[in-house]
């Protein structure tokens, strides 16, 4: 066992710091079919070393053959990590992502429901020509003058902050069309929260179809009116240009109303025309609208769409609290791409991209997991703890408790302009391939 884990493992809880032992390792690779013969690079070592790289900030192979203790190369190290199947790396995660999720089953509820919130995003990786075919690039990019680029949907729990799932894609794809993919583990009276991107009639109804509640931005196109009692439209043939396509039930206070959706004429590009047919004709709905008001800054309104029609239950003030949340998943994602070094993977096949974004989500729930127990001990929000800080604290080799973690200020409604401030080089942009720009050089006697 390389010597650097040890710490890690005896820093996680007992729970989860089993679901990285040996024995627990090696039962995942008979689940998954895979065999091996006794080596120094058997499938245990293996992911101890591709944990212990990302948790350094996914460093490079050749400083990996330093973590180890024993004479391999780092060819031989990217050799085992190929031999390695994708599926066993996915059982391990489950099985975190489950241990931990019925450790804070009783805790991580809002009004009795659990919230997963969903977002895109994108990372990026090495130019190679497999990569380009299977995920693409950017269509403002010349051939080879750019980098492949990945649509990425991740859920996570909004209590502990923990990766649920993940799913890549290739650029050019809808993230609605990997939203039933990543909400399958999801149980009946489950929440799904997220921005306008997922507020959609097929996707409200894919929820309610199974048992789930949802709470969404409403979409920029989708219009509301809060007119009491007005007359319904949308439907078939009587849709009305300008108008709502929806018809008005029940009041709950001022833009605050119970709507029925109708069915769109056409089916989203995500879906095909057998599942958009099971989808039902209507949807009962809740609409409502709040203002944000912070000093300094111009007043703005929000609607949300949810499937919480009970205003008794689930009052507007807890819901505009609720979506308020859900700025926590842009700081997860921030804390994967730019804390963890997630923004570009390194691998050069597809197959082992796959494998580099699963550990990246395992490193990441064994920090949260680790951020979670330092919270409880310390009485604070999860999200308080720092992530670096727990990072460098899980591979010290230091002896110290949960309760030396960095506890961040609470800074509630702050607001910071997305900028940089340091200047990047001043280099021109690549507008021809390698090749070709250095054929361009003057030739210069040495």
């Amino acid at each position: 066992m390389p010597p650097r884990i040890i710490p890690i493992l005896n820093r996680l809880r007992q729970d989860v710091a089993a679901d990285l032992a040996k024995e627990t390792i090696e039962e995942g690779c008979r689940q998954c079919n895979y065999s091996w013969r006794k080596r120094v690079l058997d499938p245990t070592i293996t992911i101890y070393l591709f944990l212990l790289q990302v948790l350094h900030g996914n460093t490079a192979c050749k400083h990996v053959v330093h973590f180890g203790g024993w004479s391999f190369t780092d060819s031989a190290y990217c050799q085992a990590r190929k031999r390695l199947p994708l599926a066993v790396l996915h059982w391990l995660l489950e099985k975190v992502a489950a241990t931990s999720r019925a450790a804070t089953a009783d805790t991580s509820r809002w009004l009795g429901h659990r919230v997963w919130v969903v977002d895109g995003s994108s990372f990026s990786m090495p130019d190679e020509p497999e990569l380009q075919r299977h995920f693409g690039q950017p269509g403002n990019q010349k051939k080879g003058c750019g980098f492949p680029v990945a649509k990425w949907l991740a859920m996570f729990d909004l209590t502990t902050g923990m990766l649920l799932r993940s799913i890549p894609a290739p650029l050019r794809s809808h993230e609605m069309s990997q939203v039933v993919a990543i909400s399958r583990e999801l149980e009946p009276g489950d929440l799904v929260l997220g921005d306008r991107g997922f507020c959609s009639y097929a996707h409200m109804a894919l929820l309610l179809g199974r048992r789930l509640h949802g709470v969404f931005r409403i979409h920029q196109k989708q219009i509301v009116d809060f007119t009491p009692g007005r007359p319904g439209t949308g439907g078939g043939s009587r849709d009305v240009p300008g108008l709502p396509r929806s018809r008005w039930i029940l009041s709950q206070g001022d833009s605050d109303q119970v709507v029925v959706w109708y069915k769109p004429k056409y089916k989203p590009s995500w879906m095909t025309a057998e599942e958009y047919g099971t989808l039902p004709g209507e949807l009962p709905v809740r609409e409502l609208r709040y203002r944000v008001e912070v000093p300094g800054y111009r007043v703005r309104e929000i609607t949300l769409v949810t499937s919480l029609l009970d205003a008794a239950t689930y009052p507007a003030e807890a819901l505009a609290g609720l979506y308020c949340r859900r700025w926590q998943v842009e700081i997860n994602l921030r804390h994967l791409k730019i804390s963890m070094k997630m923004d570009v993977l390194r691998c050069e096949t597809v197959d082992g991209v796959l494998k580099e974004l699963a550990m990246f989500a395992l490193a990441y729930n064994l920090v949260r997991s680790v951020m979670g127990e330092s919270a409880r001990l310390q009485g604070v929000d999860p999200d308080r703890i720092g992530l670096v800080d727990t990072v460098r604290w899980l591979i010290g080799i230091e002896d110290g408790d949960l309760s030396v973690l960095v506890v961040n200020p609470s800074r509630s409604g702050r607001v910071e302009p997305r900028v940089k401030k340091r200047r990047a080089k001043q280099y021109m942009l690549m507008t021809k391939p390698r090749s070709e720009l250095r054929k361009s050089l003057p030739m210069k006697n040495f």
